[in-house]
């Protein structure tokens, strides 16, 4: 609503609508979103350059969380959504923290600080595996009645678990904490699978599951057999990327 407020501003002489590549729940991050649209601007006027819209947009959007970072023609085949061949995630994992008061002031909101101690990785990546390839995640979404119809089947190119650095690392390198990033690629989601595939991924990292059955779960291709409370936040995820 923010993009389609703003473009209105820039007066066009047709309403506009932008056509988004992915939405995010609510307290989701966005590194990089992709969408579209079609602006025609009065009759005499000529078409906006790439830059003037970039420029005009992120004037009206200067209150606004979010900021247009490149602009550029496209063909009238071009759809953001469904022209995407791929779009990844980052999940954030903030370890070491006892309590969530510890979690930095600038890292609230930013990541997931489970609670419970370490985290076995090595079991969460052998998890990890069962994952990757083309399954049916009926276990890994949530249903809601937009859903219900859509194909649960995706194709997990990339999930990987590893060390990364906090936004100002250097301002607490001598606090025992640790940053770790769960990235996954798929050409498209279900309704908060990724969630629900870290969340199960951190309990198998807590000792609460074995790396089998993340296995298990998949083979029931049942949305309600996902375990209780299990899903993720949605503070510690970020769209990294869009790719065409």
């Amino acid at each position: 609503s923010w993009l389609q407020e703003a473009a209105q501003k820039l007066k066009p002489s047709v309403p506009i609508k932008f056509h988004i590549s992915s939405r995010t729940d609510t307290g989701v991050h966005a590194l990089a979103n992709a969408a579209h649209l079609d602006i025609q601007r009065a009759p005499g006027k000529a078409p906006f350059t790439a830059q003037q819209l970039l420029q005009g947009l992120n004037h009206h959007l200067r209150l606004e969380p979010i900021r247009i970072l490149s602009a550029q023609r496209v063909p009238s085949t071009f759809h953001a959504r469904f022209c995407a061949l791929s779009r990844t995630y980052l999940y954030r994992l903030l370890l070491g923290c006892a309590h969530h008061s510890q979690i930095p002031v600038f890292e609230r909101d930013l990541c997931w600080a489970p609670a419970g101690g370490p985290l076995n990785i090595p079991a969460m990546r052998e998890a990890a595996k069962f994952l990757l390839g083309t399954h049916d995640f009926s276990t890994f979404r949530s249903l809601n009645s937009e859903n219900a119809s859509q194909s649960p089947v995706r194709t997990l190119l990339q999930l990987e678990i590893h060390p990364a650095p906090g936004f100002l690392a250097h301002h607490y390198q001598h606090r025992e904490l640790e940053f770790w990033e769960v990235k996954v690629k798929s050409r498209a989601f279900l309704y908060r699978q990724v969630r629900r595939m870290v969340g199960a991924l951190v309990a198998v990292g807590q000792g609460k599951f074995s790396p089998q059955h993340i296995q298990e779960l998949l083979e029931l291709k049942d949305s309600r057999a996902f375990p209780p409370h299990a899903m993720a936040p949605p503070s510690g995820l970020f769209l990294k990327s869009v790719e065409y």
